[in-house]
């Protein structure tokens, strides 16, 4: 499977996660978000810019439990909660958002 932004062809899985990390940008994020019918605010790119720093330094995708925990951490106890994050993400934060971030399905995500 594939989709092209301004003559860039970006491969992804049957899941939709790009193939090759390093294609990512911010106009395949858009693109993402909007086949996951997510409308990209500050608050998600914040979310979005966030996991791909922790994935650079860890070299994982969070789960949801980590993810919410290390958010919390960084931005505070009003945006580190579930509620929160599956108001952003519904379709699971960690998925969902590991997704548009042009990063790999987290481990023990379905």
């Amino acid at each position: 499977m594939s989709f092209e932004i301004d003559g860039m062809t970006y491969e992804t899985d049957e899941e939709g996660y790009l193939l090759n990390l390093a294609e990512w940008t911010p106009e395949a994020a858009v693109f993402l978000a909007e086949e996951e019918k997510v409308a990209l605010t500050d608050n998600h790119w914040e979310v979005i810019n966030f996991l791909r720093e922790y994935y650079n330094e860890y070299q994982i995708a969070p789960a949801v439990r980590v993810l919410t925990k290390a958010i919390g951490k960084q931005f505070g106890e009003e945006k580190g909660n579930s509620k929160y994050l599956y108001d952003l993400f519904p379709y699971g934060p960690a998925k969902q958002a590991c997704k548009i971030a042009g990063l790999p399905k987290p481990t023990g995500c379905i």
